[in-house]
């Protein structure tokens, strides 16, 4: 699905990302097919290895978007996640000071960031 939030067109993944090779595939579709900017997925989408920083697969699958010029926002509550991992919680927060990688609750908080608010 695609939404324009604050004149940014995010196309609102349905599917699961299971490695770095499904993100370049999301992402090719998100552009091609969509002309978005942004990607946005639920904590649910990414699956528990993504907050698991060790595993690799959050900073593999972030780098994707990076390399492509692919805004990615991760749209849900991580509180617990956060409060669990010290790492994580850094983590987050540093992306969050960012342009490429946000973690926000809603859509409309997405949709405040990209109109230019923190």
């Amino acid at each position: 699905m695609i939404d324009e939030l604050s004149g940014v067109r995010v196309f609102v993944s349905d599917v699961r990302v299971g490695d770095d090779r499904d993100a370049v595939q999301l992402i090719a579709r998100a552009h091609y097919e969509h002309q978005a900017e942004w990607v946005a997925f639920t904590p649910e989408q990414l699956g528990d290895d993504f907050f698991e920083l060790r595993t690799g697969r959050a900073g593999a699958i972030a780098q994707k978007f990076v390399d492509y010029r692919m805004g990615l926002a991760v749209v849900g509550d991580i509180a617990g996640r956060t409060a669990a991992s010290t790492s994580l919680a850094d983590w987050v927060r540093e992306s969050n000071r960012g342009r490429s990688l946000w973690f926000v609750p809603d859509l409309d908080a997405l949709a405040a960031r990209l109109h230019g608010g923190q």
